[in-house]
């Protein structure tokens, strides 16, 4: 489903840009990510719009850990990429788990924003990216996912959450198509 509109309360929420995570091998280039995340970042900032930046600072434990956690990371590890540009004004979310919602307590502090829709960006498509998207469908915000802006360490997972799994629960377009349906919220 293409972007047709933009809430007047549209949050950008993007989701593990940090330092030991771009440093991975990635299925796009992420200077090239990263800048479009960053141009996004600075039209939602210059409309007063809620930012949301998230990082990941190991998985949970429990009985079910199959090895895809990792051990708790250094402080370098989780540090938000600079090109981000991270201010006073964004809402900064530490996880331990996938989705960015997952006791973190996003969902309600976007509520007292009054946020209805989501614009969802960051790594990794099929991870990261994907269970937030999920969460916010689940928890009934509109969702966008703006594919340009995401990138995955499996470019395979990548492109089948693109075509198969963000059209039942996102629109989802390019950061130009973002931008445009922005400027025609105003």
């Amino acid at each position: 489903m293409p972007v047709t509109t933009i809430d007047p309360r549209t949050a950008l929420v993007v989701v593990d840009l940090q330092q030991g995570i771009v440093e991975l091998p990635l299925a796009h280039p992420v200077d090239q990510v990263l800048s479009r995340n960053a141009e996004l970042l600075a039209e939602f900032r210059s409309r007063g719009l809620p930012v949301v930046l998230v990082n990941v600072a190991g998985g949970p434990a429990g009985r079910n850990d199959l090895g895809a956690s990792f051990p708790a990371p250094s402080p370098e590890w989780t540090e938000l990429a600079p090109q981000l540009g991270a201010t006073e004004s964004d809402h900064l979310v530490t996880k331990h788990a996938r989705s960015a919602f997952t006791r973190t307590g996003l969902d309600e502090w976007l509520r007292g924003q009054g946020v209805t829709q989501v614009v969802v960006t960051g790594i990794a498509t099929s991870s990261g990216v994907e269970s937030t998207a999920r969460d916010a469908h689940e928890q009934g915000y509109h969702v966008t996912v703006a594919t340009d802006a995401v990138t995955d360490t499996d470019g395979a997972a990548h492109e089948h959450t693109i075509a198969r799994i963000y059209p039942r629960i996102a629109e989802t377009g390019t950061v130009k198509d973002v931008l445009a349906a922005l400027a025609n919220a105003s």
